[in-house]
């Protein structure tokens, strides 16, 4: 069965500074929506407003009913942001357990894990902690998952593992992606949005984006 998320009806200022006005998303699953936009255009708000943890004026309907504050439904929808969320003291076995992931399965993929079962996440590398964390958000039994910044701290090697388990795993949930390395977010994607004067841009050719002003690709 297929789900969708829809977001519109966004008002967000800051000092008088209108940041979003004219937002429509739409994320399904079965499907990977790129996010991209130059740096303070509201990425990151914009997520966080979907999510709820970001109050202002909104629509946010998952199949056509408004949930206003997403994070208390994990069901619904799990977020990654963009600073390391697990606390530094939990042990991978402790991650893994409060996530109902196994993680043999993680060991598997990611064979430079297979000695820190009972590690800290804080004695791990910046993008093995990225990495656990992107892990855990994305195999989880949500419908959508947000990302924010995947990529940071990653090493090529990494990346291009996460990109084949985004892609695997977009068969089970819609994902939401933005991240700067917009190359990634291009061969993700099945649809595209560009954030930019506030407003959400659908894009469809490469011409698109270079005409928004995003890139020259």
């Amino acid at each position: 069965m297929s789900h969708k998320l829809e977001v519109d009806s966004i008002q967000l200022a800051f000092n008088d500074r209108r940041i979003l006005s004219d937002i429509y998303l739409k994320c399904e699953t079965g499907k990977i929506t790129g996010l991209l936009g130059r740096n303070g255009q509201g990425k990151s708000c914009l997520m966080k407003i979907i999510y709820g943890s970001m109050p202002c004026e909104k629509s946010v309907r998952f199949d056509q009913k408004v949930q206003f504050e997403a994070f208390k439904r994990p069901d619904l929808l799990l977020y990654l942001p963009q600073f390391n969320f697990i606390p530094r003291s939990l042990s991978l076995k402790r991650i893994f357990k409060d996530f109902n992931l196994d993680f043999a399965v993680f060991q598997h993929r990611f064979p430079e894990f297979s000695s820190r079962y009972r590690s800290s996440v804080g004695s791990l590398s910046g993008g093995g902690q990225r990495l656990v964390e992107i892990y855990v958000i994305v195999k989880s039994s949500s419908c959508f998952a947000m990302l924010d910044e995947p990529f940071s701290h990653l090493n090529p090697m990494q990346i291009e593992k996460v990109k084949e388990l985004l892609l695997e795993e977009k068969e089970h949930k819609g994902l939401l992606i933005t991240d700067h390395m917009y190359r990634h977010i291009l061969d993700l994607s099945d649809n595209l949005y560009v954030l930019e004067g506030g407003k959400t841009h659908l894009t469809k050719t490469i011409e698109d984006i270079e005409m928004l002003g995003y890139a020259r690709l």
